[in-house]
């Protein structure tokens, strides 16, 4: 129903990466939060082709809230390495794609400060999406939980009925899981906004 608020998915390429972070908290009057960990999900002729995740030494403390979200404490975080020592390869799975992130206005500033604050070369991409806003129309127009910032990703994976897979950490954030996650999300949206059935049917996702 009200699938055709779901055009704007029908455009992206079939060609993408997916975005995510889990860091020591939220923006505060210290500036923003660090980075614990990034995961990415490369998406190829709109399948999932790879996930991976880094995991990156914070400056800062992680807050109590931060480390229940993704259980991640400041002692295990204390011997991961250092972000910048390993931009190179992160860099190099976003160099030229088209960015989708799920709540983009948080994860991007925060990457880009971790960007200007090492000194690190930023490599060219095709654009950021937020796959949150871009829900909003549907999501409001189904009546599902939506916050300013649009549906979380867990309304949109039990709406959609999509693969679970945060159930598979006990509801633990994993950003390499949320990038994955957020990957199936898009690709069905993206099937029923092309308002033909017979194409969701000749969907495949590889697990």
């Amino acid at each position: 129903m009200y699938n055709e608020l779901l055009w704007i998915f029908t455009q992206l390429p079939d060609d993408y990466i997916v975005l995510d972070t889990e860091t020591t908290g939220l923006p505060d009057e210290n500036g923003l939060p660090d980075i614990v960990t990034l995961g990415i999900t490369v998406v190829r002729d709109r399948e999932v082709a790879e996930t991976i995740e880094f995991k990156t030494q914070a400056q800062k403390r992680i807050s109590e809230e931060a480390q229940s979200i993704h259980g991640i404490t400041n002692e295990q975080a204390a011997a991961f390495e250092a972000f910048d020592s390993q931009w190179q390869r992160i860099a190099g799975y976003l160099m030229g794609q088209l960015i989708v992130i799920h709540n983009a206005s948080f994860d991007w500033p925060i990457l880009l400060d971790h960007v200007e604050r090492f000194g690190l070369p930023m490599p060219q991409i095709q654009g950021v999406f937020c796959s949150q806003k871009a829900a909003i129309p549907w999501a409001q127009a189904m009546n599902l939980p939506c916050s300013h910032r649009g549906p979380s990703l867990d309304v949109l994976t039990g709406e959609l009925g999509v693969e679970d897979l945060r159930s598979k950490s006990d509801g633990i954030h994993i950003a390499s899981f949320d990038s994955w996650q957020t990957a199936l999300a898009i690709e069905q949206m993206r099937c029923n906004g092309h308002l033909d059935k017979d194409l969701g049917n000749k969907m495949t996702f590889v697990y």
